[in-house]
């Protein structure tokens, strides 16, 4: 998680300049939103869930900034019923035709006892959208879970929900999205910054 956050630190420090050059400027008429936010070249707030392993990975982030992460229940991963804590190993082993089901279509099917992937696209898209408006031409950070980061990417990028096992998600990648007057963008995706 340390390469993350001195891969968004840089990546903050360079991003004005980009920001000044893009097409999207021409566009969306954005010219003081992208002035203000170069200015800064820092991020305003860091969220998180209150899971631990996000907790934890976000205050690693947060730390070059000095921000301690606000922890947020709707980030939380999905909950996966009976199939909690298990390995994806072990849910196929020991529900083969629940977890095939579930692997071909998340969006028709819920683990046993389990959240379904609209109720998790609800909250988790409420907390983000919630997120965007207190920090309009701020940056900001989520740290969140693969199926939370799935979610959002195929929200903001229009891609039907059926899809979201599509869209790879490594442990402690880097999304970047730029907002101009609420129209997103999608910098870049699944980047895993090495140390």
């Amino acid at each position: 998680m340390r390469g993350a956050a001195a891969f968004i630190r840089e990546h903050l420090k360079s991003s004005g300049d980009r920001q000044q050059m893009s097409y999207l400027k021409d566009i969306h008429r954005q010219d003081t939103v992208a002035e203000e936010v170069s200015a800064s070249g820092i991020l305003a707030a860091l969220y998180c869930s209150d899971l631990s392993r996000s907790l934890k990975s976000a205050e690693i982030v947060g730390e070059p900034f000095g921000l301690r992460p606000v922890v947020l229940h709707d980030l939380r991963e999905r909950g996966f019923g009976v199939w909690e804590g298990m390995t994806f190993l072990e849910i196929r082993e020991s529900y083969p035709q629940e977890f095939k089901s579930w692997a071909v279509n998340p969006l028709k099917y819920s683990p046993p006892g389990g959240e379904s992937t609209l109720r998790v696209k609800e909250r988790v898209i409420s907390a983000v959208e919630g997120i965007i408006l207190r920090h309009d031409g701020e940056y900001f950070g989520i740290v969140a879970h693969g199926g939370v980061n799935r979610i959002i990417l195929c929200h903001f990028l229009g891609v039907p929900l059926e899809n979201v096992f599509r869209l790879e998600q490594s442990y402690a990648a880097v999304n970047i999205i730029e907002f101009w007057d609420k129209y997103p963008v999608i910098k870049l995706m699944n980047r895993v910054p090495y140390e």
